[in-house]
């Protein structure tokens, strides 16, 4: 047992892979272990978690510094981009990073044939490459290696260009303090540095942003009354992002509730202080230029194999060991891989 930030985790020793998954506060667990038995034991067949989805849905926007009436949710940051590709007009030039995230790029590539081009370029090279596209759509803190994106320098790119810019925080939210409004949409996912079960994911909108995306995906959730208009084809969608919410996964947003608002009451710059912290030790103590994220990627010859045989959980990605440290994490997790690794 471990406590953090007031908190309470049954995490292992060495467990640096929150940029797959996250370990949730003991207490969120418990939360979701309780809903799960109620649902197996039908204690409450009718429940529905209407008060949860709206609670994280306003935790979000605080962690993202953005308007939680404009905040839609949904299950997949795929789909959610997905809305967005699809509403782009014929011809639109999107600006990405090479060896981005999949589900940040991709929807995007599905919509060739109506003219639709990705141009891709090295990360240090985004903001240069602004100018004659019409969209930016990047991981604020990149997947592959924890690299993070000047964002300053993209909003003032975005802005004297008009270019619209799509920013996902599923590698960012949560350690990092963020002010996202100036972006038109910013997406993020529940199960990493969130602390949440996998299943809840959000979108954010800028009032012009919110004006330009189309709910391609319209659901019964997204109906202003929506216990009142389950039938039929003419309940309208509700107001604002609502409008484009898709069904929620019950259990991933009870989670998300508790762990989400948690997140949100704390000093985030204290928390990245302390996850950046620990990631720079690591480096420092391996003879490496501290990177200055609390993720650290590495080329070892035998790959995860001999850190794993010491215990400690990471991942593989793009041929690098990816290490992730979250506020659950201490010097002894950085003393383990230095130890493993026999420095």
């Amino acid at each position: 047992m471990r406590e953090a930030f007031g908190e309470q985790f049954q995490i292992p020793d060495g467990y640096l892979n929150t940029a797959a998954t996250g370990v949730p506060p003991l207490r969120t667990g418990r939360q979701v272990a309780a809903a799960v038995e109620d649902w197996y034991t039908a204690a409450h067949p009718n429940a529905s978690f209407d008060d949860e989805v709206e609670t994280a849905r306003a935790a979000f926007a605080a962690l993202t510094g953005t308007d939680p009436g404009r905040v839609a949710i949904g299950s997949a940051v795929s789909h959610l981009i997905g809305m967005i590709a699809a509403a782009l007009p014929a011809g639109a030039r999107v600006l990405a990073v090479r060896d981005e995230f999949g589900s940040v790029v991709r929807p995007f590539v599905t919509q060739a044939d109506r003219g639709i081009t990705v141009t891709e370029v090295d990360f240090d090279d985004l903001a240069a490459h602004v100018p004659g596209h019409d969209l930016v759509t990047v991981a604020v803190t990149q997947s592959l290696d924890g690299r993070t994106v000047d964002l300053a320098a993209l909003r003032a790119a975005a802005e004297s260009t008009g270019a619209r810019v799509l920013l996902d925080v599923s590698q960012a939210a949560g350690w990092q303090p963020l002010s996202l409004g100036w972006a038109d949409w910013v997406v993020g996912v529940s199960h990493k540095w969130l602390l949440s079960p996998n299943g809840a994911c959000w979108l954010a909108c800028s009032e012009r942003g919110l004006a330009e995306v189309r709910p391609h995906a319209a659901s019964w959730y997204a109906a202003a009354d929506r216990w009142q208009n389950l039938y039929g084809a003419g309940p309208a969608p509700a107001d604002g992002a609502r409008g484009l919410d898709t069904s929620p996964i019950w259990h991933a947003h009870i989670g998300a509730a508790a762990s989400l608002t948690w997140l949100a009451s704390l000093d985030l710059a204290e928390v990245r202080d302390h996850c950046v912290g620990l990631a720079d030790l690591l480096s420092e103590r391996l003879g490496r230029e501290p990177a200055g994220s609390a993720i650290v990627a590495m080329d070892l010859p035998e790959g995860a194999g001999r850190i794993a045989e010491a215990g400690v959980a990471a991942s593989v990605r793009g041929g690098r060991v990816r290490l992730s440290f979250h506020l659950y994490n201490t010097e002894d997790d950085v003393l383990q891989v230095v130890r493993a690794l026999g420095r």
